[in-house]
């Protein structure tokens, strides 16, 4: 007589639908996140025993209450579209009537070069690294962490970003400033991935399609993360240890504390590099689409800011 299994819990087949896809772990805690509060919002009914007219309520409690960001929303009602369309097989209608988040339009804030500077002279050691990259490259956060040893092209003084915002794949420049630093920090990969290797370990997370056509690409020095995180630890999908990259929260916290010590009296993070970044190449006469596409913007119009701070200004 078979076995009879018992059928998966529901955000248990949340997150089998999202590993089918290769969606990344930030987008499967995202939306396991909004699932969960969406049931606990409606006292914890079933999904199934629900509609659009509870996710319409949800998503305007959302806006109305908890005046959530437009982002937020947005992503919340990703989340349930995900659930209603890929797992249980129901797709939403056209959800009218919701109250929507109002998206606020602010000018980002940009450093003058002397800012730049002064900031990054409170950085060091490797936050300096991959800050002095996030300003002189044009990087988003999550990119630096994620770039690997074989992403730095010394030759040609690029950077390959590999799968960024959007998926797509994009070139930037590579400062020659900071040559000497990234070989050294390689050297220092290198080192921490021969020890990984000697203690039985050395495999690095792939994605799985590029882990399926390159089966010993995990091991190799090349697809090991350029900034490794001093510890290994164990990966929440396949239960294997490996070395990811740092956390992002280390750099956002080192950069935080040198906006204040260099006495920069601005909203700023770490974001505020990549925007300086295009704003001082466009004052020094680069053509707004070529900057585009070092940031790997899909429309040009996200690439323009604020036209004074385009002005050519005064060397610092």
């Amino acid at each position: 007589m078979t076995e009879h299994k018992p059928e998966p819990r529901l955000l248990d087949r949340v997150r089998e639908s999202i590993r089918l896809r290769h969606y990344s772990l930030r987008t499967e805690e995202a939306y396991v996140h909004w699932i969960r509060r969406f049931i606990l919002y409606h006292g914890k009914r079933h999904p199934a025993e629900m509609g659009h007219e509870e996710v319409r309520a949800f998503l305007s409690y959302l806006a109305q209450e908890r005046t959530v960001s437009a982002s937020t929303q947005n992503q919340a009602l990703a989340a349930l579209l995900f659930l209603y369309g890929k797992v249980l097989e129901r797709p939403l209608e056209e959800l009218r009537e919701v109250e929507r988040a109002k998206r606020r339009s602010r000018v980002p804030e940009v450093f003058t070069p002397d800012e730049a500077r002064r900031v990054l002279a409170h950085l060091q050691g490797t936050h300096w690294l991959m800050a002095s990259l996030l300003y002189g490259s044009g990087l988003r956060l999550l990119e630096c962490l994620r770039l690997r040893v074989k992403d730095v092209d010394f030759g040609y003084r690029q950077l390959t970003v590999r799968d960024g915002k959007g998926g797509k794949d994009r070139v930037t420049m590579l400062p020659g400033s900071l040559e000497e630093p990234l070989r050294r920090q390689i050297e220092h990969a290198a080192a921490l991935h021969a020890q990984d290797l000697r203690e039985g370990y050395g495999s690095v997370y792939l994605p799985d399609a590029l882990a399926r056509k390159f089966p010993r690409a995990a091991s190799e020095l090349g697809w090991q993360y350029l900034f490794p995180s001093a510890k290994r630890s164990r990966d929440p999908r396949s239960g294997l240890e490996r070395r990811h990259h740092l956390d992002e929260k280390t750099l956002q916290r080192a950069v935080h504390a040198a906006i204040r010590a260099a006495g920069v009296r601005k909203h700023a993070s770490c974001h505020t590099f990549r925007h300086s970044f295009a704003t001082h190449l466009l004052q020094a006469g680069y053509d707004i689409r070529t900057v585009q596409d070092l940031l790997g913007h899909r429309d040009v119009k996200m690439t323009m800011v604020s036209p004074m701070r385009c002005r050519r200004a005064p060397s610092a």
